[in-house]
């Protein structure tokens, strides 16, 4: 960690006018700035709130590849963190940046610690947020997994197909909702059954906008159509709110080439032989795949 010039000179005094400031800037752009000195702070275009009951713990960082994490402990307030906000989601894996900073002159300021949010606990009106660092992303697994299902998610950048085009998403107001995880549409017609079961549903408006749950069922129950998420959503959905169903995708190579048009982009090894393929004897007739075989 490089001290700035400026800052330095202003340790070196010996008298000093020091405080710490955070930045939390969640997935859907809201950015948010608290400091523990007792005025407002303003640095590079965000206002950071004093007052806002936010303090961190000591910072452990390294010098190798090991991951740095503090934590951030604080109090739930209307005008900060609320905490329906938090139970919804819109704080997880938002980016955390702390600075030192000399507030007689807001100029002179260190960066100290840069990564996400990771677990959030609550206790009654506090609560306690996991800080991780940059390191925390080589924690996850890297490289191809060799398998017969795809490895890609649909519409990345290595599925390529574009969920915006005609016939693989819908726009509908939310009609019947039930806790926030049981959507019933009337009249629902043209996709075929389960064509958006292990897709997403996003919410467009209203109190959970920006919210998406993933779908584990989507059936027809007579003339309306039935779509369950896995987890309820965290935050209210009611009927008038937007939404957007997006297809989804079982990974098989076949779902690939007939539902999607989109075989030269599969990233699985249909042909790949199973696992018991070593341990098979000849046969005059059938597929030797490794698969299970009756008597």
């Amino acid at each position: 960690m490089s001290v700035p010039e400026g800052l330095q000179a202003h340790l070196e005094t010996g008298a000093t006018t020091l405080c710490r400031a955070w930045a939390v800037t969640r997935r859907d752009g809201v950015v948010l700035g608290f400091t523990d000195h007792d005025r407002d702070l303003r640095f590079g275009g965000v206002l950071f709130r004093a007052e806002s009951g936010l303090t961190a713990r000591a910072l452990s960082q390294t010098t190798g590849l090991s991951v740095d994490n503090t934590e951030a402990v604080g109090a739930l307030t209307a005008e900060a963190l609320r905490e329906e906000e938090i139970a919804a989601g819109r704080y997880d894996g938002a980016e955390v940046r702390a600075w030192l900073v000399n507030w007689a002159d807001s100029d002179q300021r260190v960066e100290q610690f840069r990564g996400t949010l990771g677990e959030i606990t609550r206790r009654g009106a506090a609560f306690q947020a996991e800080l991780r660092g940059l390191a925390e992303a080589l924690n996850q697994v890297q490289g191809r997994a060799y398998q017969r299902p795809c490895s890609a998610v649909l519409g990345d950048g290595r599925c390529r197909v574009d969920l915006s085009a005609p016939g693989y998403s819908s726009e509908r107001m939310a009609e019947e909702v039930a806790g926030a995880q049981v959507f019933r549409f009337a009249g629902f017609a043209g996709f075929s059954p389960r064509f958006f079961e292990a897709g997403r549903l996003r919410v467009l408006s209203g109190a959970a906008q920006g919210l998406v749950g993933l779908i584990k069922n989507d059936r027809v129950d007579g003339a309306a159509r039935v779509v369950e998420l896995w987890q309820a959503l965290g935050a209210e959905v009611v009927p008038g709110d937007m939404l957007r169903l997006e297809a989804g995708c079982d990974k098989r190579a076949e779902t690939c080439r007939v539902k999607f048009c989109n075989f030269i982009n599969f990233q699985g090894f249909p042909h790949l032989p199973g696992e018991d393929w070593l341990m098979v004897y000849p046969v005059s007739d059938g597929t030797n795949d490794g698969g299970s075989r009756r008597a």
